[in-house]
């Protein structure tokens, strides 16, 4: 059995967490300066409260990161001032350049890195999320999901591969997702986007349907993918492709962020007029 801390336990760390727990592991939280909501998820899965950052790298051999992009780095920074020399799993979306970075950071402190890739949503059912991972000390998190739901796979003892797999399948699923998010937004403020639902229709029967669906459930996490948008761009220009599309679709996340708060069946109304500027 691990003692393994999780940073920390929204919706998808949450989720790991059970996967952990599920396979045999207690699972530690830092409580110091988190919400309520985040000590009730917490609570409702037995996670074990550490108090401070410093109190969960005394108590934890392993910890995983899974929060947004953006703290990624500032993350794995406090881990390292906190004194921790054990096995740090990074799982946020990042450009691979990053993980890379980050790795280098923590084992000239002495501890063992690997870099991860979650693929999927909140883990609860299996064979529907995947945790990808690549790094000499990959197979040692394999371990702490045995029981899933959380689904495991090393693909590389190179640490960046997991991120970069996680940052080419996201360019697709929500880089197209924002595309159709933008193009409705442009054919509603040009006054045809019923007669480009009619001709998507004619082409691929309900087709106009799963487009409203795939950018309605996309509101409440637009805060968190406009950092992903970006952490692509960067991967694609540090693989010498443009990077711009990507810049684009965060800039259509960004004007989705006012809407995180609002159920997904919003009315497409408000969604593309938030998209569009016109709110006022």
């Amino acid at each position: 059995m691990s003692k393994i801390g999780i940073l920390h336990p929204g919706e998808m760390g949450i989720s790991v967490a059970a996967s952990a727990i599920h396979s045999g592991h207690e699972v530690y939280w830092s409580s110091q300066g988190r919400s309520s909501e985040t000590r009730a998820r917490a609570e409702k899965y037995g996670l074990i409260e550490a108090g401070s950052l410093i109190q969960l790298c005394e108590m934890c051999e392993i910890i995983l990161s899974v929060c947004p992009p953006h703290a990624a780095e500032d993350t794995a920074q406090s881990v390292i001032d906190a004194g921790f020399k054990g096995l740090y799993v990074d799982a946020n979306a990042i450009a691979p350049q990053r993980s890379i970075r980050i790795g280098q950071d923590m084992e000239s402190t002495g501890m063992r890195f690997v870099d991860g890739g979650i693929i999927g949503g909140p883990a609860w059912k299996p064979k529907e999320t995947w945790l990808y991972l690549s790094g000499a000390h990959a197979e040692e998190i394999t371990r702490c999901f045995v029981n899933g739901p959380l689904e495991t796979k090393v693909i590389s003892a190179e640490i960046g591969k997991a991120s970069a797999l996680k940052m080419c399948y996201a360019a697709y699923s929500k880089g197209t997702t924002a595309l159709l998010a933008a193009t409705l937004a442009t054919a509603d403020s040009l006054g045809v986007r019923e007669d480009l639902y009619q001709q998507w229709d004619r082409d691929d029967t309900n087709f106009s349907n799963q487009v409203n669906q795939r950018v309605r459930r996309v509101t409440a996490k637009a805060w968190r993918f406009e950092g992903e948008m970006k952490e692509i761009a960067t991967t694609f220009r540090e693989a010498g492709l443009p990077g711009g599309f990507h810049e684009a679709a965060a800039e259509i996340y960004n004007r989705m962020t006012g809407l995180r708060d609002i159920a997904s069946s919003s009315v497409m109304d408000e969604i593309l007029a938030a998209i569009t500027d016109r709110t006022t």
